[in-house]
């Protein structure tokens, strides 16, 4: 009696396999092509630099090239760890990094959003284009330009703001010298160069979005703030919670330029710029220990990437259609 049933041969669905990998890279050998030099390009600067973690878990001394000392290094387990979280300035660098961080993250999301949702009432396509290019150029602007541009204000001598008090009657004020100014011009400066790059991405995902529901509504009567409270904003969650997610995962991380250059690196501005990136450096600099600096590292990645894990685990757990993976 035959049956109509095949009996599949061992190895014959592995053997598809490499047919369709085959297949596939012929299709997409452009998109692939196009993406490898971005592939290299972080091969090199990311994952290759990786290897120096083991520095975390080493008391480093210099012995001939890096591989060499790596190899020759005494293994001190979690000691570099421990003397870190001994060190007064650990509370500090922390405390400022995760502070700063929380308030980059408000403004990021907040501001940029309030100017996609102007721009995007703005029916004058010349300038909804204008204001776009000129929010949007800051961004490109190099840290020290922005330095520059942060001195031309602040100088004690021929600062814009020094000279407007001066001839309002009131004293010059040496704001590279008093740190209780900072913690207010430090976000001013990240908002203001940051502001362009999340306000073109609301502003993308906004321009995508179907115009019947807001002529539906418009038939209903429904005011514009009816119209952004209950369209606008549902529909921009998505990428309001990508934006959030990636931005909680770097809240150990600052912005190297930001604390180091723009207060011009001013010793007694420390309490309020003293960052993790900014430690690290100057670990590096002036006391050449690399095993610290590498453990201080190290923790920075590890909590960065439980942050990054847990709030897309926690909008997973409350909306699955708005987590990242």
């Amino acid at each position: 009696m035959n049956s109509s049933k095949t009996i599949a041969m061992p190895g014959a669905g592995s053997a598809k396999k490499p047919k369709r990998f085959w297949r596939a890279f012929k299709k997409n050998w452009p998109l692939l092509m196009m993406s490898m030099p971005g592939a290299v390009y972080m091969f090199i600067f990311s994952y290759i630099p990786m290897t120096a973690i083991v520095l975390a878990f080493q008391r480093h001394t210099v012995t001939g090239t890096f591989f060499q000392s790596v190899l020759t290094n005494e293994w001190v387990g979690f000691s570099n760890f421990e003397m870190l979280f001994r060190m007064g300035d650990a509370q500090l660098i922390i405390r400022n990094t995760v502070l700063y961080n929380v308030v980059f993250i408000i403004l990021g999301l907040v501001v940029p959003l309030l100017f996609a949702l102007a721009l995007y009432e703005i029916h004058s396509r010349f300038l909804s284009k204008l204001f776009q290019s000129v929010l949007f150029v800051p961004f490109f602007l190099s840290m020290m330009v922005v330095t520059n541009i942060v001195f031309a204000f602040l100088n004690t001598r021929s600062g814009m703001v020094n000279e407007t008090l001066y001839r309002w009657g009131f004293d010059r004020i040496n704001f590279y010298v008093e740190p209780q100014w900072w913690p207010f011009f430090l976000p001013l400066v990240n908002i203001w160069r940051g502001v362009g790059y999340n306000m073109i991405v609301f502003l993308a995902a906004m321009c995508g979005f179907d115009k019947a529901y807001y002529e539906a509504s418009m038939i209903d009567g429904a005011s514009k703030w009816q119209q952004i409270t209950k369209i606008t904003l549902p529909l921009l969650r998505p990428i309001i919670v990508i934006l959030l997610i990636l931005a909680v995962g770097g809240i150990m991380r600052a912005d190297f330029g930001l604390f180091y250059h723009v207060p011009r690196g001013s010793g007694l501005l420390f309490p309020v710029t003293q960052v993790i990136d900014t430690y690290i450096f100057r670990g590096m600099r002036n006391m050449g220990d690399f095993s610290i600096t590498a453990a201080v590292a190290f923790i920075q990645s590890v909590v960065g990437l439980a942050l990054v894990l847990t709030t897309n685990f926690v909008v997973r757990k409350i909306d699955r259609d708005s987590a990242m993976f």
